[in-house]
């Protein structure tokens, strides 16, 4: 389960993609990959080459780097997030396609796209495969993807079908439910769209897409299911103070985010949010804050690595401190 979020600054135009990782344990952490680096595809040993360096937080599994969400060179930032029941994954592989396992679209897109346009215009060779002919099992992974970039557009990818599916996103709210136009309708008994959202005419950059009008609405749900944390994530972003700069959107995003962070309960739900994390795709600074911390790190993309060999690995504290004042 993990929720993701977006907020633009509204003098610096900042763009900020964020997210909880909601998982049963903290194994990845912030990485940089340059450009140029070599990767196997666990589907079928395809070698891959990353066009773009990628700033976000993963784990490298023997010839694979699997990134949980992060940013390029270009500004371009993706997430993966659970999809509960949606995925329809290939069993028979089109020759001449792209072949991936599920679990490694966001780091592809990210090292070989520059813009979310680009993986539109790319997305029909991409296919997710189920493990039939894998040379690794993974089972049945299911996962499906947010996407943002400078100009403000978001959209996600939903593997419902063949081609992929892109849908714009102007709501900039992501959970783990599948069908998002099902969403879209539960949520409309919270919250009243204005006649652009309902029209699919929202400009780029439209901080909000309700009217704020609450007259004969429900209130938002308190649970941690995927489709209460959607509600209860948009039903806020649309009430919270509009943020002027980067910093203020990412403050709006942790402050949202306190909303759907899943605490640390091993009797009643096995996962709970390890780490949360955000990207600025105007500055490409990247933002992370495991379970335990009570600070925040900021990662700027270090262009001097850009042309490095190999992959580095920052080195984080997920410990419980306090700071004394005496």
């Amino acid at each position: 389960m993990c929720t993701s979020i977006f907020q633009i600054g509204q003098q610096d135009g900042a763009h900020v993609l964020a997210r909880t990782m909601d998982w049963p344990h903290l194994g990845a952490k912030p990485v940089f990959v340059p450009r140029n680096y070599a990767w196997h595809s666990v589907f079928d040993n395809s070698v891959y080459h990353t066009k773009y360096a990628v700033l976000g937080t993963g784990g490298q599994h023997d010839s694979e780097i699997d990134i949980s969400d992060g940013v390029n060179e270009y500004g371009m930032a993706v997430q993966k997030l659970t999809f509960t029941n949606g995925s329809q994954l290939v069993e028979e592989p089109t020759p001449g396609d792209i072949h991936l396992a599920p679990f490694e679209l966001s780091f592809y897109l990210l090292s070989q796209f520059k813009s979310v346009q680009e993986i539109v215009d790319n997305i029909e060779e991409i296919q997710l495969m189920a493990d039939t002919h894998s040379l690794l099992k993974y089972d049945h992974s299911e996962l499906h993807f947010s996407a943002a970039n400078p100009t403000g557009r978001i959209v996600v990818v939903e593997p419902v079908t063949h081609p992929i599916e892109v849908i714009e996103n102007p709501l900039g709210i992501v959970t783990n439910s599948n069908h998002f136009d099902r969403q879209i309708e539960q949520l409309s008994k919270y919250v009243e769209y204005t006649p652009e959202f309902l029209n699919h005419t929202v400009p780029l950059n439209t901080p909000r897409v309700t009217t704020g009008n609450p007259s004969g609405k429900l209130i938002p749900p308190g649970s941690y299911t995927p489709g209460s944390r959607f509600i209860r994530a948009a039903y806020l972003k649309e009430r919270i103070d509009l943020p002027n700069n980067e910093d203020e959107a990412v403050d709006n995003c942790w402050h949202l985010l306190d909303s759907v962070n899943v605490p640390k309960s091993k009797a009643h739900q096995p996962t709970f949010s390890v780490y949360r994390a955000a990207v600025c795709c105007d500055s490409k600074n990247y933002y992370f804050q495991s379970y335990y911390q009570k600070s925040v790190y900021k990662i700027e993309f270090p262009k001097e690595r850009i042309n490095d060999k190999e992959v580095h690995f920052y080195q984080t504290d997920d410990r419980i401190s306090f700071e004394t004042l005496r």
